[in-house]
């Protein structure tokens, strides 16, 4: 997928809610809104503003704070406007005040002479600087799609995979009635954060949480079950991959054998799911998360269970020999 340009005005319409608000509005330079953001990164330009651009890192959205601010305020009483004049010959994305702090004058026309967007937060620069790397490390963050459902059970997010027609949309829609949770149908869309979390949400939000049910047709889940039955994102932390039943294959037994996909370079554990008449893939499916979330507090059932088995046959043997000893001799 082919990820188009992410822009000024792009941070400006994004949806963001509670920890994740901006609260960024426009005030100046709104000719420069297209201007294109490259970096995940910020930068600070006290330095620039007193005249010294040496690794000037002019890529970068350019915060300012109550120290910049209050730099500005200076140059202004003192007629000094060559650091600022200068700052706007190179092509910066556009500028943040943070603090709810109102450009000099002086500077304000100088951004609107160089179409430079100025934007305003009311958030602290601490705070702010913390939410926007947050957004914006998951808007450069790689990303790819997949087919299938994402279903979050018992608070694990699981990935169902599988041929067409195989039956993922009907198993998550009976754990969605188990009272689990629908994050994306369909095709999902799978962010990795942090270089080693995988984000998946809905491809398109316009169609999000709804699902194609063969012979019922497309549901809306959220008007059926209510808003508690999906969510925007989660984590991908196990892949079930449903497949017809081959009688010819070994499927695992006891689970000692641990699968893993490869996704944008992280590593995910996955489970082949045989699917056939008379095996409810629901509470099996169930079960597999929650053996997961044991897994992950340190309990792995089948290598206790193997390490059970030997311990068994160690002692048996142990009392065979004891057993069979002649004292005599």
């Amino acid at each position: 997928m082919e990820d188009k340009r992410f822009t000024v005005l792009d941070l400006l319409d994004m949806d963001l809610r509670e920890h994740d608000d901006l609260k960024l509005r426009c005030i100046g330079g709104r000719k420069g809104l297209m201007r294109e953001i490259g970096s995940a990164d910020l930068n600070r330009p006290g330095l620039a503003l007193s005249g010294f651009f040496d690794n000037f890192a002019f890529q970068r959205i350019q915060l300012i704070g109550r120290g910049e601010a209050a730099y500005l305020r200076l140059l202004a009483a003192e007629g000094r406007f060559e650091g600022v004049n200068r700052i706007f010959t190179f092509p910066v994305p556009c500028f943040i005040l943070a603090n709810g702090e109102h450009p000099e004058p002086m500077f304000a026309d100088a951004a609107e002479a160089a179409d430079c967007p100025i934007l305003l937060s009311e958030l602290s620069s601490t705070e702010l600087s913390a939410r926007l790397m947050r957004v914006l490390t998951a808007v450069f963050a790689p990303k790819t799609s997949m087919h299938g459902v994402l279903v979050e059970v018992y608070g694990i997010g699981l990935l169902l995979t599988g041929d067409s027609g195989v039956g993922k949309s009907e198993t998550a829609l009976e754990l969605v009635e188990r009272g689990h949770r629908l994050v994306a149908d369909d095709v999902v869309e799978i962010r990795c954060v942090s270089g080693n979390i995988l984000m998946g949400s809905g491809a398109n939000k316009v169609i999000g949480h709804h699902m194609e049910i063969r012979g019922l047709g497309i549901i809306n889940v959220t008007h059926l079950f209510g808003v508690g039955a999906i969510r925007d994102k989660k984590q991908i932390q196990l892949i079930c991959k449903l497949e017809e039943w081959d009688s010819t294959k070994v499927y695992d037994r006891i689970g000692t054998d641990e699968t893993t996909d490869l996704i944008l370079g992280v590593k995910v554990p996955r489970l082949d799911i045989p699917v056939k008449p008379g095996r409810n893939i629901p509470i099996i499916v169930e079960t597999a998360a929650m053996n997961e979330r044991l897994k992950k507090m340190g309990y792995h059932s089948a290598k206790e269970f193997n390490q059970n088995i030997l311990r068994w046959l160690e002692s048996d043997s142990a009392r065979a020999v004891y057993f069979g000893r002649d004292d005599s001799i």
